[in-house]
């Protein structure tokens, strides 16, 4: 399999394969070559900020909350395919494109409160990774922040990341499936947990974790680093062929990928509700959900936690300030290449950013839950301009929204929006 993020620094291996009219062999394991894009996406799903949200969601709530990490991987599953597209059929990401098609006083104010959905990101990955050096070395939180930061710095830009980005994501998606495998060891209503799934409610005080979860899986950054992965390792774009063949192997991958993502975040608040929830215990730190992994890793349970949250931490942060750089260069129509200019200074200004907050920080835990609440109030601005574009017909040409994708997305924009309105109205009256 490819590797991704070699590819994202590549372009100019792009466009040279594009200049030799470069197509791929097309066989039985064809699809082997397309899987991946969707993958590095689902990491996201066990990063700190959704083990801080689904904790707080499952502890507080029971499994009243499962039903939004149902509609959020359904509509991360429609948004992420739509802007696969984009960067398919038109070898640009979210950012290049609102740069090239929109005038200037539409696309810098999305794409600058892109750039700060991408430090409320790096926020999270970076705190989530020094309450793991907390807990493994007692080091204070604020140190341990600028400690997580200058490291990814130092990987980001000396690509040596890629020595080690495997052996990441491998130890933390092992965490993850632990989470999935754990659930049947301990005693879980499944009645009541398939009803919340799929049913709709909003328990009174539960919307800022409602909003929370919502952003830890359907977060705007990945949307932008979506388009990014996935246009920078594509063949022949003028080969109508090749697209449809593309598209369709996407689509494969992202599913694939999101069903995985909503049965690791579902775990995690059932374990949740099943251990803290029934038992009156109100999750208020991350270092709690150690004692979810007790029934499995018995009392080596805390050292494989903050280990995993420390790995999950990292390779989240480098993902976020990818995804700062990409937007941040988008902005001057620019490819993310880290040796560029622009792209550094997105990379930079993504975590500096975070590493400021933090320091203003009093409770961390409470912090990681805010930072993902905010990623959904960014949502519907990206999901708008995403929207504008994909169904362009000067943009996309033959590819473009059909009436009823056009529907569908104007009617997530709707409720993203109607949740927001529901958080700000909780706040004013609180």
């Amino acid at each position: 399999m490819l590797n991704i993020r070699s590819k994202l620094n590549s372009f100019r291996f792009l466009i040279e394969h594009r200049k030799r009219g470069y197509r791929p062999a097309f066989g039985a394991l064809d699809i082997l070559n397309y899987i991946g894009p969707g993958l590095l996406v689902t990491v996201g799903f066990i990063d700190p900020g959704n083990w801080a949200a689904n904790l707080a969601a499952g502890s507080g709530f029971g499994y009243s909350l499962l039903w939004i990490v149902t509609l959020s991987t359904v509509m991360l599953i429609i948004l992420q395919h739509n802007v696969a597209h984009l960067g398919i059929v038109t070898g640009l990401c979210l950012s290049e494109a609102a740069t090239v098609y929109t005038r200037p006083w539409i696309s810098r104010p999305i794409l600058g409160f892109a750039m700060l959905a991408s430090i409320a990101t790096s926020l999270a990955e970076i705190l989530g990774g020094a309450i793991a050096l907390d807990m493994l070395f007692n080091i204070p939180i604020r140190i341990g922040a600028f400690l997580v930061m200058v490291f990814v710095l130092v990987m980001i830009l000396s690509h040596s990341y890629r020595k080690i980005e495997k052996w990441i994501i491998a130890f933390v998606s092992i965490i993850g499936l632990s989470f999935l495998y754990e659930i049947f060891l301990i005693d879980v209503d499944w009645a009541e947990a398939g009803i919340s799934w799929v049913k709709p409610s909003i328990p009174e005080g539960s919307v800022l974790l409602l909003m929370s979860v919502l952003g830890a899986v359907v977060m705007p950054h990945n949307l932008f680093l979506h388009s990014e992965v996935i246009q920078s390792r594509q063949w022949n774009l003028q080969d109508h062929k090749v697209i449809k063949r593309q598209l369709r192997f996407e689509f494969t991958d992202t599913l694939l990928s999101m069903i995985i993502g909503w049965a690791i975040n579902s775990a995690m608040i059932i374990l949740a509700a099943a251990t803290f929830h029934r038992n009156g215990i109100a999750a208020d730190e991350l270092q709690q959900a150690d004692s979810l992994l007790k029934p499995l890793l018995g009392s080596n349970a805390t050292t494989v936690f903050a280990v995993a949250l420390l790995f999950s931490g990292v390779s989240s942060s480098i993902t976020s300030a990818m995804a700062g750089g990409s937007i941040f260069s988008g902005i001057f129509s620019e490819p993310f290449d880290i040796k560029d200019y622009h792209s550094k200074m997105g990379v930079l200004i993504s975590l500096a950013g975070a590493l400021i907050v933090v320091m203003f920080i009093k409770n961390p835990f409470r912090g990681l839950i805010i930072s993902q609440a905010f990623l959904s109030i960014q949502l519907p601005f990206t999901i708008a301009i995403q929207v504008y574009l994909t169904s362009s017909r000067k943009v996309m040409g033959d590819y473009a929204n059909g009436t009823l994708l056009k529907i569908i997305l104007l009617m997530i924009t709707a409720l993203v929006t109607y949740l927001n309105f529901r958080l700000l109205f909780q706040i004013l009256t609180g």
